[in-house]
C-alpha cells in the first residue's frame, strides 16, 4: 500500500485505453475523512495545462475530497474543449463517490501536449464508474496508473507517531524546478487543518522537488497534492510533520532523479560556505544545467574545470579563485586552482557527488541532476509528436 497506508483512504488504477501499451492509464484517490484538508503546489509555468487550471480554481474553494489522474495525455493546448473534458471528469467522479461539488475533486493528467480529443474524453468520463467501483484501502494498483516514461514506481511511506504519510510519484524527463515533470500525491491521516498543510507542503517542496533538475526543462502539467483525513484523531507537531513530509518528498525526489530518462550518472551537487540559501542553490543549479558538465560526466571525465565556468556565471558571492571543487571525495581544486590528478578520481559508479566549497559563509544546498547521455538525446528525439 502507498496511499492508502494512511487510514481513511481508498485507491485504484485502471486500463482505459489511453495507453496503446494496454497498461493501467487512470488513477483515483479519494479522502473518506472524516475530516478533508488539502494542499496543493502547482508548476510555476506559464503554459498550463487545462487540469492545473482546473485543479487552481478548485484549490481555492476547499478541501479536495479527490483526486483522478490519467497517463496516456497530457490535455494541455487542447482549447475549451479540453477545459470541459477535466470538468466533466471532474463532476463524474462527484456523482460516484457523492460529492456535491465537483470543485472539490482535483484533476491531473500527463503525458503528450496536445492531446485530448473526443476519444480521449470518452476513455476517462466514461470509465470513472468503473475506476470508482475498483476503489479499495488496501489498493497496489494506483502508482503504475500515473507512469509514462518511468521505468519504475515511485512510492514512499513513514510511520510517524500514530499518523502516517504514504505517497505516490511520477516523473522520468522534462525534469526541472517549478516542480519538475511530476505528479504527486501524498496522503496523512493526521488531523492538521488546509494552512498547516500548505506551509508543510511548501517547505518541503522547495527543498526537494524544487531542487531536483535533470535537464532543465520544466512541465505544463506538474501538480504536488497533499491530502489529509484526519483519521488517526492525532494533531501532530507541525515542525515533527514538516520534517517527516520532507523525508517522503526527498525519497521521491530521489527516485525521480535515479529514473530520469536515459540517464547513466546520478549526479549530487552540493555546494558549501555559500553567503546565502539562495546563492547555494544558485550555484548548484548552474552546474547542473550545464550541458559541457553533464556531458563530462557521462564520459567519467571529472572536469572540475567546467564546474567553475559554471559557478562563474552565476551573482552569488564568492572569489572563484578561492574555490574547491571534490568529485567522489577527490578534491581536485582547492583555491581555483589544481591540486590532485583527475586519474584518482572515480566516475563509474552511477552515484556521483560533487562538492563545492565557497568560503563565503555558512550555507548549503544539493542541487539533483543526471548526466546528458546518447540515450537521453535518442528517447526524446523519438518520443512522438
Amino acid at each position: 500500500m502507498t496511499v492508502t497506508a494512511p487510514q481513511g483512504f481508498r485507491s485504484a488504477g485502471i486500463a482505459v485505453g489511453l495507453k496503446s501499451t494496454g497498461k493501467p492509464d487512470l488513477a483515483l484517490v479519494v479522502n473518506d475523512g472524516p475530516s478533508r484538508a488539502s494542499a496543493v503546489v502547482f508548476t510555476t509555468n506559464r503554459a498550463q495545462a487545462n487540469p492545473i487550471l482546473w485543479s487552481r480554481k478548485a484549490a481555492q474553494g476547499g478541501a479536495a475530497s479527490a483526486i483522478i489522474l490519467n497517463s496516456g495525455g497530457a490535455n494541455c493546448f487542447t482549447g475549451d474543449f479540453g477545459y470541459e473534458t477535466t470538468r466533466l471528469t471532474a463532476e463524474a467522479v462527484a456523482t460516484e463517490i457523492g460529492e456535491t461539488d465537483a470543485e472539490r475533486v482535483l484533476v491531473c493528467s500527463t503525458g503528450l501536449i496536445g492531446t485530448g480529443d473526443q476519444a480521449f474524453r470518452d476513455k476517462i468520463v466514461g470509465n470513472v464508474p468503473a475506476l470508482a467501483a475498483a476503489l479499495a484501502a488496501d489498493d497496489t494498483t494506483v502508482a503504475s496508473a500515473i507512469l509514462t516514461t518511468d521505468s519504475v514506481e515511485k512510492t514512499a511511506v513513514h510511520q510517524g507517531d500514530g499518523w502516517v504519510i504514504g505517497a505516490i510519484a511520477k516523473g522520468a524527463g522534462m525534469l526541472a524546478p517549478g516542480l519538475a515533470t511530476m505528479l504527486v500525491v501524498i496522503t496523512t491521516d493526521a488531523l492538521l487543518d488546509d494552512a498547516a498543510l500548505d506551509r508543510a507542503l511548501r517547505a518541503s517542496t522547495a527543498t526537494s522537488f524544487d531542487r531536483l533538475d535533470s535537464d532543465g526543462c520544466m512541465s505544463t502539467n506538474d501538480q504536488v497534492t497533499l491530502l489529509a483525513s484526519g483519521a488517526s484523531n492525532v494533531v501532530p507537531d507541525e515542525a515533527d510533520f514538516t520534517a517527516a513530509l520532507a523525508a517522503v518528498c526527498d525519497s521521491l525526489a530521489a527516485q525521480l532523479q535515479a529514473d530520469a530518462e536515459g540517464s547513466s550518472h546520478d549526479i549530487d551537487i552540493e555546494v558549501r560556505g555559500a553567503a546565502s540559501a539562495a546563492d547555494a542553490v544558485e550555484v548548484g543549479r548552474s552546474v547542473a544545467r550545464n550541458n559541457l558538465f553533464k556531458a563530462a560526466i557521462f564520459g567519467n571525465d571529472p572536469n572540475w574545470g567546467r564546474v567553475l565556468a559554471a559557478i562563474g556565471t552565476t551573482q552569488a558571492a564568492f572569489d572563484p579563485y578561492q574555490v574547491d571543487v571534490a568529485f567522489n571525495g577527490v578534491r581536485l581544486c582547492h583555491a581555483g586552482a589544481p591540486d590532485r590528478p583527475v586519474d584518482e578520481c572515480d566516475l563509474t559508479p552511477r552515484r556521483t557527488h560533487v562538492e563545492i566549497d565557497l568560503f563565503s559563509g555558512e550555507h548549503t544546498a544539493t542541487i539533483r541532476t543526471n548526466d546528458l547521455t546518447h540515450d537521453y538525446v535518442h528517447e526524446n528525439s523519438a518520443y512522438s509528436s
